[in-house]
């Protein structure tokens, strides 16, 4: 017993799967994925009549959504040091400019975020149309945040297509250099892999955009709608993470 108990404590999808919980990245991503979930399965319960049970799913939802948000108190600074880091890198103007613009709106959003959990917890006491208007603004800004990643990603897309090309086609005549061929190879793969990692990112911007759009009444959709997008991108950020951490798929 205690042999089997060993091997399942000790094995290494457990060590894994702690490393990825100790980051606080991980674990607000976990959060998230389950929180969405709960979204969707209180719709899809009080959609059928279930009022009892989606209420105990709408309560899960929500105190994930606070714990989440105490989470990132800290975050806006480091989304102000991306946004200088990315002033002050060379590279394609247009990138660089939606990379700050994403940077800085993030900065905004988790900003008035911290407001609304503030309120939330009773830290401060803001009038009701105060605090509706603090969490327009928040979700104004994670949806500018959004807009500037997808145009970023659309940029990044359409520069990495034009260098793979150029490789693919080279305009060079006479003796190919076997090391030359060998660096160019390379290169085509590390091309492959960023437009791979910009379409995934492509993906998730497309599903989260849904949230706040849906917040600030911009298109009529359902909580089901909402939760399904937020699980999909929830998931996928889950894998990025798992990733990042353990360095392996």
């Amino acid at each position: 017993m205690s042999t089997a108990a060993s091997q399942v404590i000790l094995h290494p999808y457990v060590s894994q799967a702690l490393k990825y919980g100790g980051t606080n990245l991980g674990r607000d991503k976990l959060y998230r994925t389950v929180q969405y979930f709960a979204r969707f399965l209180a719709w899809y319960l009080q959609s059928r009549g279930q009022n009892l049970q989606a209420t105990r799913w709408t309560a899960l939802k929500s105190h994930l959504a606070l714990a989440r948000k105490l989470m990132r108190l800290g975050k806006p600074v480091e989304h102000l040091q991306a946004a200088l880091r990315a002033a002050q890198t060379a590279g394609d103007v247009g990138e660089q400019l939606a990379t700050i613009g994403r940077q800085i709106s993030y900065f905004g959003y988790l900003v008035y975020d911290a407001v609304v959990w503030a309120n939330a917890v009773k830290i401060i006491n803001l009038k009701p149309s105060t605090s509706q208007k603090v969490a327009r603004v928040s979700n104004q800004f994670w949806l500018s945040g959004i807009l500037f990643s997808v145009v970023h990603g659309l940029l990044k897309a359409g520069r990495l297509a034009t260098e793979t090309k150029k490789l693919r086609f080279p305009d060079s005549h006479g003796e190919k250099d076997l090391a030359h061929e060998a660096q160019r190879e390379l290169r085509q793969l590390t091309l492959q892999k960023m437009r791979e990692d910009v379409r995934y990112q492509f993906i998730i911007d497309i599903m989260d955009i849904w949230i706040p759009a849906s917040s600030l009444g911009l298109v009529n959709v359902n909580d089901g709608i909402v939760g399904l997008a937020g699980l999909t991108s929830s998931i996928m950020g889950m894998r990025t993470q798992w990733i990042a951490v353990n360095g392996s798929k």
